[in-house]
């Protein structure tokens, strides 16, 4: 249903009437579902013949009727279900035809369409005519992707093949030079540049997105590869899959708003309420509350009451008397219920963090160092053994770990270890082919995400995102503004949603296929601001923004297609729908904080930037920041950090600026080994055989004999030799 927006309703029933049209006057009183399978064929294959005419509009038609068939055929459905499921049979049927073929040459036409440029740029205002073409083929594009990509127990073996070759299509390029996910990358940076103002950047951003994760695969697939690549690497197993270690965790109700907080505190000062804290214990797995702890711990909480104040400002007092009900006065006895404690995953100690620890501790003891060694503990005191077995006992080797070793030998030793064997996996040579332009591509995606987001203003410089969602008649009565208002909120937040989700996909797939390539798109995304960007992004009322209810439910697809509408008013359209969560915009929420996460996870002088500290403020109120903000924590120039965390070894700011020109050097050596291979190159293989030399083939210029005396004449016997030149290479 994100596919369209709400004023693209209209043509729903355009697309509907140009298959009919076609339909009725090749097939005689029958109607599309009641054709068999060869029927199917033969009328499909008569409308790609109809894809080759000059005629731009009869073309046009022709690709509504094709979208028609991948919308469902709804006109002859009586329920959702049945247009989701014919949607996805069209889909298949399509593909097997060659639909897709047909669809990205009439795709690379449009794009190359330098008129409809032009004309888009003399407008004043573009609006969703500007776009009708480009919003039909990539619709067709996208309904065929996803319901190929998804996988249904039900699906016939020819339907699974289809499902590997196309998979197999999108991922290596065969007709073309290029995949299929770096033309959609193009399409962004062009978009961007201000030279093609009319694209519909929402519908491009939600197919590559999808391209990505039906070629790349997504984070269950991640996981399966990460399993068998450390089996390849002789690695241990993971302790755990964290993905089933978070299904089993019960979500936590987020903290109040910091301004409300802060309100509260102030309020409460000359007045504080005597009854129980209740503290969630952030160790337990299942996030439960033992029923007995508030009767045990009942008056030390009172005695710490002071200290303690704080907390208790994050719960209003009706919550609270929501969550904690009134306990009886005398019950009867009761079963203790335990529940497992300690961490909801298992503890990863690097190999640096033993050797920090190591070598603070002969700091400390004996006055000295060993440098790397790890086993040599003489001297030291018997906890400190102790100590160093618990860490090495949960030492964490990563793939990454494992790559930059195997590096560093290639850059030491590129003679004696030879070529280094890449597999041409998919992610492999979509990094490959966006090698040259990433900075670019990285860069429109941020200034999209930007434009898109919540906190962003209009600005006369910025882009218009909004160019795929504004009719050509502006509304004119409250009603039509207000369904306008919600449709671009709506807009705005599912371009959010595609950017974050296909980011984060990128990052963690570049990460497992090797580390530099992730280092690469890490430091053109920090060097774009992402890090402010997103902090830009959470600077707002995080709970209403996760409550926001920008979707008008009866106008969705495909419960529009089959349901009768009913009579929209001012009143319906500001309750919004019955969702108590927008389940769209907490899906970003989490995505943006986890791509924070993955660029400054370890990176000190990324941490250590101006923000440090509005990071260290936001993350205590923003739901999902804590494993951010304890890991962020130790950077920070406050100094009640100190009592809480030792210092980082690492965390010298004057090796802040070299750490991140190290890290750039290494991935520049990493691209140019593995990616710019000269053919004379200093490794190459000299040829000092004269003969061998003298009997080679060469090709010289149809014109080469006619000035071959003047070329002697001038390069040869004009200049004069210098043998004393010859002593400086001795």
């Amino acid at each position: 249903s994100e596919l369209y927006s709400y004023t693209e309703e209209p043509e729903l029933s355009t697309n509907r009437r140009c298959f009919e049209e076609d339909f009725h006057a090749q097939v005689q009183g029958r109607r599309w579902l009641e054709l068999d399978q060869a029927q199917q064929k033969a009328y499909v294959m008569r409308l790609l013949d109809g894809l080759e005419v000059v005629n731009r509009d009869k073309r046009l038609k022709v690709a509504r009727a094709i979208l028609y068939l991948a919308q469902g055929v709804f006109g002859d459905c009586d329920n959702e279900g049945d247009v989701l499921h014919w949607s996805r049979h069209n889909s298949f049927l399509l593909y097997q035809l060659g639909t897709f073929t047909a669809f990205l040459e009439l795709l690379n036409m449009e794009i190359d369409n330098s008129q409809a440029c032009s004309s888009a740029l003399r407008k004043p205002a573009i609006s969703l005519a500007d776009s009708t073409e480009l919003r039909v083929l990539l619709s067709v594009m996208y309904l065929m992707v996803e319901n190929i990509r998804v996988e249904q127990e039900e699906d016939p073996p020819e339907w699974k093949t289809c499902r590997e070759t196309f998979r197999m299509e999108l991922s290596f390029p065969v007709h073309t030079e290029e995949p299929f996910a770096l033309l959609l990358f193009t399409m962004v940076t062009k978009f961007c540049s201000g030279h093609a103002p009319h694209f519909p950047m929402k519908k491009v951003l939600l197919l590559l997105w999808k391209v990505l994760l039906f070629t790349l695969g997504g984070f269950e697939a991640l996981q399966a590869m990460k399993v068998r690549k450390r089996e390849e690497l002789g690695l241990p197993p993971l302790p755990e899959d964290s993905i089933q270690v978070m299904r089993s965790m019960r979500a936590a109700s987020p903290p109040t708003y910091s301004i409300e907080l802060m309100e509260q505190q102030q309020q409460k000062r000359g007045h504080r309420s005597r009854r129980p804290l209740v503290k969630q214990d952030s160790l337990d797995i299942y996030n439960e509350r033992d029923p007995f702890k508030n009767d045990e711990a009942g008056v030390d909480e009172e005695e710490n009451d002071d200290v303690d104040n704080g907390i208790e400002g994050e719960l209003d007092l009706m919550e609270r008397d929501a969550i904690i009900p009134a306990m009886p006065a005398q019950r009867p006895p009761i079963e203790r219920v335990s529940f497992p404690k300690g961490l909801p995953w298992a503890p990863k100690v690097r190999q640096k963090d033993i050797e920090h620890f190591l070598e603070a501790s002969r700091n400390k003891f004996i006055g000295f160092t060993l440098g790397q060694d790890t086993e040599t503990l003489i001297g030291l005191p018997r906890p400190i053994h102790e100590s160093v077995k618990t860490l090495k006992q949960h030492k964490y080797v990563s793939i990454s770990d494992v790559q930059i070793k195997n590096e560093e030998e290639l850059e030491k030793c590129p003679m004696s270890l030879g070529e280094e064997e890449v597999q041409e996996t998919p992610c492999e040579i979509l990094y490959r082919a966006m090698l040259y332009n990433l900075p670019q591509y990285m860069i429109a995606l941020l200034k999209i995400l930007l434009a898109a987001a919540p906190t962003s203003k209009a600005k006369t410089d910025s882009i218009n995102i909004l160019a795929d969602v504004l009719p050509e008649e502006m509304p004119i009565t409250v009603l039509q503004s207000m369904k306008l208002g919600i449709d671009v909120n709506r807009h705005k937040e599912i371009i959010v949603k595609s950017i974050s989700a296909l980011l984060l996909l990128l990052l963690k797939h570049f990460k497992l296929n090797h580390i530099y390539q992730f280092e690469y798109v890490s430091q053109h995304l920090v060097f774009a601001n992402c890090i402010p960007l997103i902090l830009k992004f959470f600077n707002q009322n995080i709970m209403s923004y996760i409550t926001a209810k920008n979707s008008i439910s009866v106008l969705d697809y495909p419960h529009c297609t089959v349901c009768d509408l009913p009579e929209l008013t001012a009143e319906s359209l500001e309750a919004g729908d019955n969702n108590q969560f927008c389940w769209r915009n907490l899906f970003s929420c989490i995505n943006l904080l986890r791509i924070l996460n993955k660029l400054t996870k370890w990176k000190h002088s990324r941490t250590m930037v101006r923000i440090t500290d509005w990071l260290i403020f936001w993350s205590v109120q923003a739901c999902g920041c804590c494993k951010i903000f304890v890991s962020r924590i130790i950077f920070s120039t406050m100094l009640w950090s100190c009592s809480f965390f030792n210092a980082d070894i690492d965390a010298r700011p004057w090796d802040f600026q070299a750490e991140e020109c190290t890290l750039r050097a290494n991935i520049e050596a990493f691209n140019s080994r593995r990616y710019d291979k000269p053919q004379d190159s200093e490794f190459a293989p000299v040829d000092n055989c004269l003969q061998s030399v003298l009997g080679q083939q060469l090709e010289l210029p149809e014109d080469f004999h006619y000035s071959y005396e003047l070329w002697l004449e001038r390069e040869v016997f004009s200049q004069p030799i210098r043998w004393e030149e010859l002593l400086h290479y001795q």
